[in-house]
């Protein structure tokens, strides 16, 4: 056998036999450099004194070339990868953990070689380096396996998130368990102040709309996202802010077209919320890019439950101004922002950057069309909720 293994095995088995101080010693040292490992939680003593037993031994069988038990090197260090990722320590606590074992196990082994012969005091270097080899690839496998546990967490992390805020939006959170689940999942209270957003995924965009996520926390706003047939529904927790700020926040980051529900208290209001806010959103014409809150658009919602009503609204009011040919839109423009200036000819004018006669001939040509004076009330309320139907069309 080469010398050098000989020393090796030699060594080995030496700190073996007396394994009980060695892991001691390491505990001691770890507890003393790492404030998540000496809190007992979530590692308990006997959990790492366990684990350093196992990892120990199979390190210095490894080191010491000696037989093994049933588990392999990297199986050992993969399990313990896997069971702290799914303890939640952090990554880099547990490689420091993996250094000052490295650190206690070369100095116990550098105690023994001081008192060995000139020749073997020689090896030194080579014993060193195969302690650090060892250690790296212990290290290495209990990482890969950490890492590809945390991915694997995540993912059924996601999936739960996901489910339960489903459940929310198919109003499940009737049920309180669902509801606390759902709540501690999202990692939010069940009662505070919500809203629901409904983003439109139309045809003519590009991919998916950006994630709002990250502009509403820059306005202290948390927000979900799931993608929903053609649609992207989000829970957003107001807290203080207003649907107004809301709507700016996504606006601001061009999310495209998107209703938003009026505010609700719980999380069982998630599912009305969603109808409220699909509501806003089919509201809204398609090449708007707009983003409005239901209670901006409620009379248009109206009209939009009842399509018939609203055909018969724009028939009545707006029929001849409809058929009027070239003068039709000009009409429609002058006759919107004048009910807009309140009846005013003069605000209405500046709006539109003409003189105030032009205004009223133009409401006249409409009254003549219609068959329906300017000055009546139901006209101006029938003109009005007639444009809105028309807008519904667009």
């Amino acid at each position: 056998m080469d010398e050098g293994l000989e020393l090796r095995r030699e060594l080995a088995l030496t700190l073996l036999g007396n394994i009980d101080e060695l892991i001691g010693r390491l505990a001691e040292d770890i507890y003393a450099h790492s404030s998540t490992y000496a809190s007992g939680s979530p590692v308990s003593r006997e959990d790492l004194q366990r684990t350093l037993r196992g990892n120990m031994e199979i390190a210095l069988q490894e080191f010491g070339r000696l037989p093994a038990g049933q588990q392999s090197f990297e199986a050992v260090a993969a399990e313990n990868g896997r069971l702290r990722a799914e303890q939640d320590v952090p990554l880099a606590t547990v490689l420091q953990a993996y250094r000052r074992g490295g650190r206690v196990l070369w100095q116990a082994m550098a105690d023994w070689m001081r008192d060995r012969s000139p020749a073997h005091q020689a090896l030194v270097g080579d014993m060193a380096g195969a302690v650090w080899e060892t250690i790296d690839r212990f290290s290495s496998a209990m990482a890969d396996a950490y890492r590809l546990r945390m991915l694997e967490l995540q993912h059924q992390e996601a999936s739960r998130r996901g489910a339960l805020f489903e459940a929310l939006l198919d109003g499940r959170a009737g049920d309180p368990a669902v509801a606390g689940a759902a709540a501690a999942a999202l990692g939010v209270p069940r009662q505070d102040r919500f809203a629901v957003v409904v983003i439109a995924q139309d045809a003519h965009d590009v991919g998916s709309p950006p994630d709002p996520a990250p502009a509403l926390k820059a306005w202290g706003m948390w927000s979900f996202w799931r993608p929903r047939a053609d649609t992207v529904a989000g829970l957003v927790r107001l807290r203080t802010a207003d649907p107004a700020d809301l709507a700016a926040s996504l606006r601001a980051h061009r999310v495209g077209r998107a209703g938003i529900s009026p505010p609700f208290a719980e999380l069982a209001g998630a599912a009305q919320g969603l109808r409220l806010a699909q509501r806003a959103l089919d509201t809204l014409p398609r090449s708007s890019g707009e983003v409005a809150s239901l209670d901006d658009r409620l009379v248009h919602a109206a009209l939009g439950a009842e399509p018939e009503i609203a055909d018969r609204l724009t028939a009545r009011y707006l029929d001849g101004v409809l058929s009027s040919g070239t003068e039709c839109e000009v009409l429609l423009t002058t006759l919107r922002t004048w009910l807009d200036s309140g009846c005013s000819a003069s605000e209405a004018a500046a709006r539109m950057y003409c003189h105030r006669n032009t205004v009223l001939n133009r409401v006249a040509r409409v009254s003549e069309l219609t068959g329906w004076p300017s000055d009546s009330g139901e006209a101006r309320l029938g003109w009005a909720l007639a444009l809105r139907g028309l807008e519904l069309d667009a």
